[in-house]
């Protein structure tokens, strides 16, 4: 199993350290989730559980990245190949305008006494004649030496774009390929977490939940005392603070996979429209957010600085200071303000790393209702 997709360590200190629900009676076969001389199989049931569901839930997300970079791969492909159509059609409007002329010319040289060999290359349909009766070329003169580059060099622009149209049309094909069995992952992800829920009544999810937020107050204790954060209350940029301000507005919209907003979000997705809002355009995916922008070392963040969590960079959250941070958390959750230790730390990346803080900084408020835990379950893709 990768470091990806092993247990979160703070899931197995919740065990060791006798975590909550010491007498609970879930009502699940102890057999199918633990070892049955296990001392503790009403503990061991509840951490398989939230483990199998964690990792269900992280596969999805990696899954959600590649569906988002694929996306946005496409769309950026589609835009090139209609620059490409533009030009294409430009490239034979003057082409055609040149060939128009070499007839007009040719008629005129008609009459002053026949037809120059050279205009009948002209107006050949055939690219390859031009191309390989080149050395004529070169024994024209004046205008007609102009008009023969001009159609050469035309018939050699549009069959480079014809075959930069073509590479886009393939690549195209390939990124929708790609997209759609993305899709299918997350979807068979979040499916096998509806599958393992329905299968719970409502107090056993709680009872889940209650271990996870357990383990996340575990893991931001720890990340605090281990000075990683570092103590100087540091301020934002300005485009810092109005990309914190657009997070904020987010707060209580749901996360749904492969959403950009204006009414839900996955995790980049909020990352990269609060930048955009703020001016500045970063990736679209938390993997292209981590390998593009400038690092930042966790003792130096300051607000609107991105935190990149897991061993392959598949969340994002926005640093709001503190040690907390904005985040859409994962399907069945809303925007929310979180622990920064909430998730697996990966380090830091600051968009606006040439700007300088703010000398006044006042942090907006949000409701109560923005710390609640994020629950378990699934939401549709927008």
């Amino acid at each position: 199993m990768s470091a990806a997709h092993r247990p979160k360590e703070w899931v197995r200190r919740a065990l060791v350290c006798g975590a909550l629900l010491a007498a609970a009676a879930l009502g699940i076969p102890a057999q199918a989730y633990a070892a049955p001389d296990d001392p503790a199989p009403d503990n061991r049931t509840l951490v398989v559980l939230l483990e199998q569901l964690q990792d269900l839930y992280l596969k999805a997300e990696q899954a959600t990245e590649t569906y988002d970079q694929a996306k946005a791969e496409l769309e950026e492909n589609q835009s090139k190949a209609d620059r490409l159509d533009h030009q294409l059609a430009e490239e034979r409007t003057a082409l055609s305008d040149a060939r128009a002329l070499a007839g007009q010319l040719a008629r005129e040289q008609y009459k002053s006494g026949g037809v120059s060999p050279y205009l009948n290359l002209l107006l050949s349909n055939d690219p390859q004649d031009a191309f390989t009766q080149g050395h004529m070329l070169d024994r024209a003169a004046g205008s007609q030496a102009e008009l023969v580059a001009q159609l050469e060099n035309g018939e050699k622009r549009i069959a480079a774009l014809n075959r930069a149209q073509q590479h886009a049309l393939d690549d195209s094909e390939q990124l929708e390929e790609q997209q759609h069995k993305a899709k299918e992952e997350v979807e068979r992800q979040l499916a096998d977490v509806e599958r393992i829920l329905a299968g719970l009544t409502g107090t056993q999810i709680e009872d889940l939940q209650r271990l996870e937020q357990q383990g996340i107050d575990q893991a931001q204790a720890a990340f605090l005392r281990s000075g990683r954060l570092g103590s100087a209350a540091l301020t934002p940029s300005k485009a810092g603070n109005r990309a914190l301000s657009f997070a904020y507005a987010q707060l209580g919209k749901p996360y749904v996979w492969g959403a950009e907003g204006p009414k839900a979000y996955d995790c980049s997705g909020l990352t990269s429209r609060a930048w955009e809002h703020a001016g500045t355009t970063i990736p679209r995916t938390s993997q292209e957010q981590w390998k593009q922008l400038p690092h930042v070392p966790l003792n130096l963040l300051r607000p609107g600085d991105l935190v990149v969590y897991f061993p392959g960079a598949t969340h994002v959250a926005m640093y709001i200071g503190n040690g907390m941070v904005i985040q859409a958390p994962r399907p069945g959750g809303v925007v929310k303000i979180s622990p920064i230790a909430a998730n697996p730390v990966l380090g830091a990346v600051r968009p606006d790393a040439d700007d300088p803080s703010m000398k006044h900084y006042v942090s907006p408020v949000a409701p109560k209702s923005a710390h609640d835990p994020t629950p378990l379950g699934t939401a549709s893709r927008s």
